[in-house]
Order: structure tokens, then C-alpha cells, then sequence
């Protein structure tokens, strides 16, 4: 049996919301460790707290990943402009 459905809402009590964010974040990077691992894919995560810290995780280097977005956004701009 598995669990029941959650409705996905803003966690009212802090301290609740903060240990949410904390268990679901480590799940997220985890997630995002295994995708990379066994897809040989490029993942990149960014993640900024209610307090707007940072947590992120990158499969390649952080400066490889940001160019390669960047590019990607410049020529996907570049394409949208053109037509």
C-alpha cells in the first residue's frame, strides 16, 4: 500500500516548512546524482532557500554548465529574434 496523495500547498508552521525543504532538497539532489549517473546526462540544480541560500549540484564543472546554458539561451534568443 502505498502513501496517500499530499495537497501541494505553502507549509504554514516554519519549522515544518523547514525540515520539508531540507528532506525534499536532498532528495532533489539525489535525484538529480542518479540521472546523471545513469543517463550519462549533463544535470545541473539550483536551488535558493526562503532565506536565499544556495544549494546547488552539477554533473560537470559549474563554469562548463553556465556557458553551455548561457550559449544555449544566447542562440535560442538569437533564433526567436531572426524569425
Amino acid at each position: 500500500m502505498g502513501r496517500g496523495k499530499i495537497v501541494i500547498r505553502r507549509i504554514d508552521n516554519s519549522t515544518s516548512r523547514q525540515v520539508t525543504f531540507s528532506k525534499r532538497r536532498s532528495g532533489l539532489l539525489k535525484k538529480a546524482k542518479e540521472l546523471a549517473i545513469l543517463c550519462d546526462a549533463e544535470v545541473g540544480v539550483i536551488i535558493f532557500s526562503s532565506t536565499g541560500k544556495l544549494y546547488d549540484y552539477a554533473s560537470n564543472s559549474r563554469k562548463c554548465m553556465s556557458t553551455k546554458f548561457a550559449t544555449n539561451v544566447f542562440i535560442h534568443l538569437y533564433i526567436l529574434v531572426s524569425q
